[in-house]
C-alpha cells in the first residue's frame, strides 16, 4: 500500500516533518501514519495539508479519548480549539498545566495564520536535556522530586474545578470540597477564599510512551492565568542558583524553532516535550490550540 505521507526529519533533533503524498487532507491519514512516528519523534509538524478550523477539530477527535480546555481562555474557545493569545512576552519550556496534577498527553496547534517575522513557538526535548546534563545535577532531580506551590484566586479555581469535574453543577455552587475531591496534593483555604495548594511531581520521570526518563516539566515555565508557583525541592530546600542558571543554559541549547507556516499544524508529546515561544513581535498571527489525552488503543509503548 503506498503511505499517504512523506516523513522527514525536522530540526537538530528527532523530530518529524509530515508531509502529504496521496492524500491531501488530514482526516484521510491512517492513524497508523499518525502516530507510529510519535514516540521516537516527540513531536510532528504537519505542513501542505491547508486544514481550517474544523478539520483540525475532527483531526484531533480522531486521535483523542478526551480533550480538555483551558478555563483561563474560554472566551476564545471555538469548539475544541483555543486561540493563543496570552500576551506577547516569551515564555520558557514549559508542559502544558506541568505545574498540576492535570498535564494532558498531547498538545495540538493550527497555525491559521504565520507571523510574518520572529514569534515562533518552540519545542525542547526532555530526553536530549536529560542526557545532556552533568552528573550533579541528575543526582539532585533523582534524590528528590520537585513541589510546585502558589495561590489561586477564588474566581480562577472554581472556573477550573467545574471545568473539571465530569457531571458539573451550577458554578456558583462550587465548594472547597469540589477541588478537594480532584486535587489529592496539599491545599488550604484562605480568608479571602483563595486556596494554597503544593503539587509534588518528579522533574525528571518515564513518558507516555516508555520508560526513557525526560526532564520535561514547568520549572521555567509561565503561569499565565494566576500567580507564578514557588518550585522547590521536596524537602523545602530551594534550587541552587547554579543549577538553575545550567539548566537554563541547557534547554535553550537544545531548543528548536517552529518555523510556522500558514495552515502548519503541531502535534506535541506533553509528557516528554516542552514548548514555550519566543517574544511576538508580529502581533497579525493566528495560532489555535487543543490540548487532549491520547485514545488508548493507539498507544504504543516503547523503551
Amino acid at each position: 500500500m503506498t503511505p499517504s505521507v512523506e516523513i522527514r526529519a525536522y530540526g537538530e533533533g528527532t523530530g518529524k516533518l509530515v508531509l502529504p503524498a496521496a492524500t491531501h487532507r488530514l482526516g484521510d491519514l491512517d492513524p497508523a501514519e499518525v502516530m507510529d512516528p510519535l514516540p521516537e519523534a516527540g513531536f510532528l509538524l504537519f505542513r501542505g495539508f491547508a486544514p481550517d478550523l474544523a478539520d483540525f477539530t475532527a483531526f484531533v477527535k480522531t486521535y483523542s479519548a478526551r480533550i480538555v480546555q483551558d478555563p483561563a481562555r474560554s472566551p476564545h474557545c471555538v469548539e475544541i480549539a483555543q486561540k493563543v493569545d496570552a500576551g506577547t512576552a516569551a515564555m520558557g519550556p514549559h508542559l502544558e498545566n506541568g505545574n498540576g496534577p492535570f498535564g494532558p498527553d498531547l498538545i495540538w496547534f493550527l497555525c491559521e495564520k504565520a507571523a510574518a517575522r520572529g514569534s515562533q513557538t518552540t519545542v525542547c526535548d526532555g530526553y536530549r536535556v536529560w542526557d545532556r546534563m552533568g552528573q550533579r545535577a541528575r543526582e539532585l532531580f533523582t534524590a528528590q522530586d520537585i513541589v510546585y506551590s502558589r495561590m489561586v484566586e477564588e474566581a480562577k479555581w472554581k472556573a477550573f474545578a467545574h471545568h473539571q469535574m465530569e457531571d458539573p453543577e451550577g458554578l456558583e455552587d462550587i465548594t472547597v470540597a469540589d477541588i478537594r475531591d480532584l486535587v489529592s496534593d496539599v491545599l488550604t483555604l484562605d480568608d479571602d477564599g483563595s486556596i494554597a495548594y503544593s503539587y509534588r511531581t518528579a522533574a525528571a520521570h518515564p513518558t507516555l510512551f516508555g520508560d526513557r526518563l525526560s526532564w520535561a516539566n514547568s520549572i521555567f515555565g509561565p503561569s499565565c492565568d494566576s500567580a507564578t508557583p514557588r518550585v522547590t525541592f521536596a524537602d523545602g530546600t530551594e534550587l541552587p542558583a547554579w543549577l538553575k542558571n545550567e539548566l537554563r543554559t541547557l534547554t535553550e541549547e537544545v531548543t528548536e524553532e517552529l518555523q510556522w507556516q500558514d495552515g502548519d499544524v503541531a502535534l506535541i508529546d506533553n509528557t516528554r516535550v516542552m514548548h514555550g515561544r519566543r517574544e511576538i513581535v508580529d502581533t497579525d498571527r493566528t495560532i489555535y490550540k487543543a490540548q487532549s489525552y491520547l485514545g488508548r488503543h493507539l498507544l504504543r509503548r516503547s523503551v
